[in-house]
């Protein structure tokens, strides 16, 4: 006698009243979350701020002067009920344990950290990656790779259990992009910094995440020398035939920092409308 069992699994968000659901709206109700890297209304982790907003989280955003803390406030407008502001230039030590002094005494424990930030020379980002400079080299790495690093290692005493943090990354830290140089270098280490920070803080029940956006037009990647050739007619060529946008990356983050998530963790996650598997 031969038993065949088919098992069908799905998720409807219209489940009936009464049933069990958890809707995108509810998924952080009650958690609270640190924003790094706000720069302006069209950069990918304002668009994560906002999704997380509407996900029900409290949130946090820091800052490196008090210029971006204007700016940052001015954006939010009306749309958030009374950030918390901080500001933090990452790559000064006591400016990072002032944020956490302060964030703990406002907050205390709180749910994790989504870090968008990242920093190259202009002039690092075209010509030869064999021309790059030492002072360029080290300032990539510090702002965009050990900023991570520098930021979690002071501040997982203050997560909860099932915490979440989540960097972003870019292909460019596996494959040669065109001017993308130091920063591609500044990202693999980044991603590797995922991995071995994950490792670490495991055992205190906190995830470390990388989410791989493909190519958005922010004005960050304007910053990459010929960036709008690298999108010319890409869409034709990715398995979705079209581009990524913030919100498809504010979707993913929000996943990996939802319950959702909770077995995810030293995972790069790509949302690239399946650019990283096309050979260019």
């Amino acid at each position: 006698m031969i038993w065949t069992i088919i098992i069908i699994a799905g998720f409807n968000s219209t489940l009936a009243k009464g049933e069990s659901q958890m809707k995108a709206e509810y998924l952080l109700q009650g958690k609270k979350y640190l924003i790094m890297g706000v720069a302006n209304k069209h950069s990918i982790a304002w668009a994560i701020a906002k999704a997380f907003n509407q996900a029900g989280a409290q949130l946090a955003f820091s800052c490196q002067s008090e210029k971006f803390m204007e700016k940052t406030a001015k954006l939010i407008g009306t749309e958030m009920d009374s950030p918390l502001m901080l500001q933090c230039d990452v790559s000064k030590d006591e400016e990072i344990d002032a944020m956490i002094k302060s964030i703990g005494d406002q907050w205390g424990r709180f749910d994790g950290i989504v870090h968008s930030l990242a920093y190259a020379k202009r002039e690092e980002l075209s010509g030869m990656y064999a021309h790059t400079s030492r002072e360029g080299f080290q300032l990539a790495l510090d702002i965009s790779a050990y900023s991570l690093t520098a930021v979690a290692g002071r501040i997982y005493p203050l997560l909860n259990p099932g915490s979440s943090i989540i960097t972003l990354t870019f292909d460019g830290s596996q494959r040669v992009v065109k001017n993308y140089n130091v920063m591609g270098v500044a990202k693999a280490s980044l991603e590797a910094s995922v991995r071995y920070l994950a490792n670490d803080l495991g055992p205190h029940g906190i995830r470390v995440n990388a989410v791989s956006a493909g190519p958005i037009r922010t004005v960050s990647a304007k910053g990459v020398k010929d960036f709008n050739r690298l999108l010319d007619n890409l869409d034709q060529k990715l398995p979705l035939r079209r581009l990524p946008s913030a919100e498809d990356v504010a979707g993913a983050t929000l996943f990996l920092a939802s319950p959702l998530a909770a077995a995810v963790t030293g995972t790069i996650v790509y949302v690239d409308c399946g650019q990283h598997i096309i050979a260019t």
